[in-house]
């Protein structure tokens, strides 16, 4: 099969590689029809998590299932299925708490794994022909009838629309509430829509990158420009001094600021700004424990310096995490297949999955109009 494969930074190729394969009972074959490049895949195409050489990348996966195992109950050949990027067993303790993100199971020794991604255990990711899927009966969400005539819709169910929607969970949101994202990438995006949807009274996303702010506004959000001044003071002047309720982080530990500087304290302590006295923050950017790419020796071990003051003074609180996806998907599909929700608005490229490299590079690149990149493997 041709899969996308990491060979270091800033270099990935498309490659023959084995096929995938059923390897367990409870396994099911996975034809990729649509697999999406994510924010977080760029960390590691940029060489700052410690990836090696020859994984096969991407964990924002759907297609048809071609071939199930023998202990496999549920799922069928045919089924059109969203593959949630987090896998789990569906029954160690975390699983059974709804805590997929967190499985005890699949990646030994640590608590979550995932498809082609650093740390998250051997899976191979889906920017390929095939995908073996673990746990197939619990991991598997089977699509309704309209699957192919939304497929640019329900193939964001495996990770940024429920990972949006988690940013407001986090954030404890309730309707008619205000919320403030930072980042207006696919995940800060989907957060902007997801409080939409859920009912906010005011929306703010905060980037700089035109094009991410005019998708803002299509998001239903106000769209707040950092290189014109002081985000967090854009806020309280928009919120007649009080700041919002609520605030979700989706940038991560590769913030800048408007002149190119690299600061991953820089969102967090900004949102501590923004939002208001006992409001919440919930951050869904990717902070890893290692960065060997990082701008200071603490960073390099995940220490980054926080106006932890600021925030304990105003009885701020502050989730954190992935999203466990599982918990969304089910819920927002039905969204989708109800016309309440169209989150492709997004996507900005569809291309084969030779075309993969090159994508990469202009994505990383934030080149102009370069918002959301899908790869269909199977055209």
């Amino acid at each position: 099969m041709k899969a996308l494969v990491y060979e270091g930074p800033k270099s990935v190729s498309v490659k023959d590689v084995p096929d995938a394969t059923i390897e367990k009972p409870t396994d099911v074959l996975v034809r990729i029809t649509t697999t999406n490049i994510c924010g977080s895949d760029l960390h590691m195409y940029e060489g700052r998590t410690g990836l090696e050489s020859g994984k096969i990348l991407g964990h924002e996966n759907m297609g048809e299932v071609v071939e199930v195992g023998d202990g496999v109950d549920r799922v069928r050949v045919g089924d059109q299925v969203s593959l949630p990027f987090n896998i789990g067993c569906g029954f160690c303790e975390n699983c059974e708490r709804g805590n997929t993100g967190f499985c005890l199971t699949v990646n030994p020794g640590t608590a979550g794994g995932a498809y082609g991604f650093y740390g998250m255990g051997p899976y191979a990711g889906g920017q390929a022909e095939l995908l073996r899927v673990p746990y197939a009966d619990f991991n598997c969400l089977v699509l309704p009838e309209d699957a192919q005539d939304k497929q640019n819709d329900y193939t964001m169910l495996s990770d940024i629309f429920p990972t949006g929607w988690h940013a407001t969970e986090l954030a404890g949101m309730r309707p008619g509430e205000s919320v403030v994202v930072y980042g207006g990438g696919p995940v800060g995006i989907m957060a902007a829509y997801s409080a939409v949807i859920r009912g906010a009274s005011q929306v703010f996303v905060v980037d700089r990158h035109p094009d991410r702010l005019k998708l803002a506004e299509r998001a239903g959000a106000t769209p707040i420009d950092d290189s014109q001044g002081d985000p967090a003071q854009q806020v309280l002047d928009l919120t007649d001094g009080r700041g919002a309720d609520r605030g979700c982080e989706c940038v991560g530990y590769q913030a800048h600021d408007a002149q190119g500087n690299e600061n991953p304290s820089m969102t967090l302590n900004s949102l501590f700004q923004a939002v208001r006295p006992t409001g919440k923050i919930g951050v869904v950017g990717l902070f890893l424990p290692g960065d060997p790419g990082a701008p200071s020796e603490d960073a390099k071990i995940g220490r980054y310096p926080l106006d932890y003051g600021t925030t304990w003074f105003k009885g701020q609180g502050i989730g954190n995490g992935q999203a466990n996806v599982k918990n969304y998907n089910r819920q927002l599909a039905q969204l989708i297949h109800q016309g309440k929700a169209a989150p492709s608005f997004i996507v900005s490229h569809e291309l084969s999955l030779d075309q993969a490299p090159e994508a990469y590079e202009s994505f990383d690149e934030r080149l102009q109009g370069w918002t959301k990149v899908l790869l269909k493997p199977a055209a």
